[in-house]
This record gives C-alpha cells, sequence and structure tokens, in this order.
C-alpha cells in the first residue's frame, strides 16, 4: 500500500469517528440507512461482475445493519408501528439472503428500494430539520 494510500484510509477513519461521536441518535440511525445502502450498491456492482466472495461480503454487512436498525426499535413507543417495521426489517433480510445465496439482483434491488424508502421516512422526521415555512394566505 502505498505511503499517501494510507494516509487516505487513515484520515477516512478520523473523519467517520468524528462524525459518529459528534452525531445525534437520529444522525446515526441515518448513518445506518446511508451505509446499508452504499454496500447494496457496491454488492450489486460486484455480483454483475461475477465478484460473489467481495458481494457476499457486503451483502454481510448489510445484513448486520439492518439487524441494528431492527434491534433499535423500542416497542414501547409505538408497538403497532413497531410491530409493522419489525416484519418490514425481517422481510428486507429474508431478500438480502435471497440476493446473496441465489445472487439475485432482484433481491437486492428491492432490499435497496424498501430501505431507501425507510432512509426518506427517517430525514422526514429529523428533529433538527427547519420547519416548512408556512404559505401565505
Amino acid at each position: 500500500m502505498s505511503q499517501s494510500r494510507a494516509a487516505l484510509q487513515h484520515y477516512a477513519a478520523v473523519q467517520v469517528q468524528s462524525t459518529v461521536t459528534e452525531a445525534t441518535p437520529h444522525r446515526l440511525t441515518a448513518l445506518l440507512f446511508d451505509g446499508a445502502l452504499a454496500r447494496i450498491a457496491r454488492a450489486k456492482g460486484h455480483l454483475q461482475r461475477g465478484e460473489l466472495a467481495a458481494k457476499g461480503e457486503l451483502i454481510s454487512a448489510v445484513v448486520a445493519i439492518v439487524g441494528e436498525l431492527a434491534g433499535s426499535l423500542h416497542r414501547d413507543a409505538a408497538p403497532a408501528l413497531v410491530d409493522r417495521l419489525s416484519a418490514l426489517y425481517d422481510y428486507i433480510l429474508r431478500r438480502l439472503i435471497e440476493a446473496n445465496a441465489a445472487n439475485r439482483v432482484e433481491a437486492l434491488d428491492e432490499a435497496g428500494r424498501l430501505l431507501g424508502a425507510l432512509a426518506e421516512a427517517w430525514q422526514a422526521i429529523d428533529p433538527d430539520r427547519p420547519a416548512p415555512l408556512a404559505a401565505n394566505g
């Protein structure tokens, strides 16, 4: 590994550590969504190129992230919503496992679409997001 590449990797690691340390719980969850979606995109590329070991590693990482997201649900806050989200996370996990075991791009795409929709919804409820301006009238 070149010295400049090692320096870049060190900088990236420090940047990630700084971001995580300073993040709110809401932002940490958003980072999990971002990480899962980025890994799905990379896994799809590896799958399409026939690079199955790399694809498997990335999908395994996404499975772990989805497990963290599912494990962070607080059932006592909103039991009906948590039950639905838990079922959706379970479905996403099954699609990821299918994508990995059967090398199915469609299953990977569906998992990405569903996680993307959840990520968008999560961003929409960001407590630090500025409120929309009221319409005049």
